[in-house]
């Protein structure tokens, strides 16, 4: 595998906010705590030193009962030491894995922790992948697209989605064009969806020191019910977030998170809806549950697990429950962090590095050919089809397709009868004017006839140029957003690790992964 990089900027992929953040513009400096360097790190660990020995001790716990059924489980006692930290991740449970970018925002979690361990010895990091177990968005996570073709599990599932039964996965898992034996194991040999993918994350990164993390857990929510119960009755984080995104957008960014007015969900088993107040009393959407400001503290302080922070408080409730240095995240994702730096500064709770994740096209041996049988090269991957189909024409044509020259002729001759007209009667102006923009329209509707006419010359590689596109972007959509990494790992064993040994975590460029040797 080689690697070529582009700018970010002409992918015309990723909001203006996270271009501004990357180049550190001074007016997003509020929004952050450090830009994500190793050196930077150092004040990081400075701020989180002061984490929690009993929190460490119910995580050390929590994980140790999670990983209970996992072959060669790491040794979880190092996250006791006040020197050990975490570097994370978070997705939903989406099925095999979901898209590509997924595998990427894993790797990047990986190797920021390896290249902190190597800038500072003395410390132990651990990368986290935070397994979205509340979520209850079923549809998001259903489908994944290998080959081609789109795998779905069927049904309707309400509730949170890693209290999911994965058997169900087993018709999937007949579908597909082989065996998969670690996603066999994963979801046929265990209860829930949360236990199912700590099984194959463990098989394809446990050996990187991955730790999967599942935090719809009681000892942990209990260090978090402080935030609960402050929000349930104070209702805090909707209007620090509100403030935040007016000033932002002040700035001209467009937010992407909205608050509530309370942020958190109420959740049971094939439940998780959200909690109003509504004049005085607590009531849980589309259920019959209603309670009285006492009664639903006393519900949060028997069983802190049946509330379920939302967007909004979830990265909250992450950092108050490890000893996290830096979250490793999607454009999307590093713009709504931004957003919830207030709600961070008021529960005085550090705010992690916010480190976008890698982002990258990977290339076959096979595509790679015809690209360059095509001339194109990287960077006109990202270039508007319609003018890259316009581009390549005009490259291999023997003709001079554009009518500029001509156009411009005409505008010399125009402008001399506009002086001659005008001359005898400045009423003829417009006349002449309007005459010219009939000619101009008709040149123009000429010169798109001759260009269809040589397009007709060009129809195989145009045909070729339009299928390596719809490779690399089917339905339009980036390949990374599309495609499962079974599409890549089923032809070559060794594609996870060739992402380890080309993915730089903290070079902030567009990645193409070239298979094979680009001569």
């Amino acid at each position: 595998m080689t690697l070529h990089s582009v700018d970010l900027r002409i992918t015309d992929q990723f909001p203006a906010f996270l271009l501004d953040y990357l180049d550190q513009k001074p007016e997003l400096k509020d929004f952050y705590s450090v830009f994500p360097t190793v050196s930077n790190a150092k004040e990081v660990i400075e701020r989180k030193k002061q984490f929690s020995p009993a929190v460490r001790q119910t995580l050390v716990e929590a994980l140790t009962r999670q990983y209970s059924g996992i072959d060669n489980a790491p040794d979880f006692s190092v996250l006791l030491n006040e020197n050990t930290f975490t570097v994370t991740t978070g997705h939903q449970l989406s099925i095999f894995t979901g898209p590509l970018f997924v595998i990427y925002k894993l790797v990047t979690t990986i190797k920021l922790a390896r290249q902190l361990q190597e800038a500072y010895p003395d410390c132990t990091f651990v990368p986290v992948y935070w397994m979205a177990t509340e979520d209850h968005d079923f549809e998001e996570i259903a489908s994944f697209r290998l080959f081609g073709k789109k795998y779905t599990w069927a049904g309707e599932h309400p509730g949170a989605v890693g209290r999911l039964n994965p058997k169900e996965l087993e018709t999937v898992l007949n579908q597909l064009p082989e065996r998969v034996p670690f996603f066999e194991k994963a979801y046929l040999q265990h209860s829930t969806l949360a236990d199912a993918v700590r099984c194959y994350m463990h098989a394809l990164f446990g050996k990187e020191g991955l730790v999967c993390l599942d935090a719809d857990d009681a000892g942990l929510k209990q260090h978090f019910l402080p935030v609960i119960t402050d929000e349930l009755v104070n209702q805090v984080s909707g209007a620090r977030v509100a403030d935040t995104s007016s000033q932002l957008e002040a700035l001209g960014y467009h937010t992407p998170v909205t608050a509530r007015e309370i942020n958190l969900f109420y959740l049971e088993d094939d439940l998780r809806e959200r909690i109003v107040c509504e004049e005085g009393t607590y009531r849980v959407l589309k259920t019959n549950l209603a309670f009285t400001r006492d009664e639903i503290l006393q519900e949060a302080g028997s069983h802190p697990e049946r509330f379920s922070p939302n967007v909004v408080l979830r990265p909250l409730y992450q950092e108050v429950i490890l000893p996290n240095l830096a979250y490793v995240g999607g454009p999307s994702e590093i713009p709504y962090w931004m957003q919830l730096k207030g709600v961070f500064d008021h529960y005085q709770t550090p705010f992690p590095m916010l480190v976008p994740r890698n982002f990258a096209l990977y290339v076959t041996t096979p595509s790679c050919k015809r690209m360059k049988k095509l001339g194109l090269t990287y960077e006109e991957l990202f270039v508007d089809r319609v003018a890259l189909r316009k581009s390549y024409v005009e490259r291999h044509s023997e003709h001079t397709l554009s009518l500029n020259a001509e156009k411009a002729a005409f505008d010399e001759v125009l402008e001399r009868i506009v002086a001659k007209a005008v001359a005898v009667d400045k009423t003829m102006e417009g006349a002449v004017l309007a005459e010219r923009a009939r000619l101009f329209k008709s040149l123009e509707h000429l010169e798109k006839r001759i260009r269809k006419a040589e397009e007709r010359k060009h129809e195989t590689e145009l045909n070729q140029l339009q299928n390596l596109l719809d490779t690399f972007f089917p339905n339009g959509t980036p390949q990374e957003r599309t495609d499962n990494f079974l599409n890549f790992f089923l032809n070559n064993r060794n594609f996870l690790k060739e992402l380890f040994d080309m993915l730089d975590p903290l070079d902030f460029k567009f990645n193409i992964l070239v298979e094979g040797a680009d001569e």
